[in-house]
């Protein structure tokens, strides 16, 4: 078993306020529980974008340098973007 470290934090009202929420409801059965959980969910994020930087994003930037003329102007993708939300609106 890993060995643990106590901590005395303080919190916001709205994040205790979830906090004991997820205790009520039964999902957990602890504040460590609640927030191990969620530190462990917010390094799994992070992680996350990490890669997508790495593996995409950096992969993205390397192909616009080597052929610029196939990148695509920012106002151009900000109009896609606009009309992509004005049509779900009229769903």
């Amino acid at each position: 078993m890993k060995a643990a470290q106590e901590f005395s934090i303080t919190l916001p009202v709205d994040v205790v306020e979830a906090v004991e929420a997820r205790i009520k409801s039964g999902a957990y059965s602890s504040v460590s529980e609640v927030l191990g959980d969620g530190v462990r969910a917010l390094v799994e994020r992070d992680s996350t974008i990490e890669t997508w930087l790495r593996e995409e994003v950096v992969a993205g930037h390397k192909a616009y340098l080597d052929n610029p003329s196939q990148g695509v102007p920012a106002d151009a993708i900000l109009s896609r973007i606009k009309a992509r939300r004005a049509s779900q609106e009229e769903l």
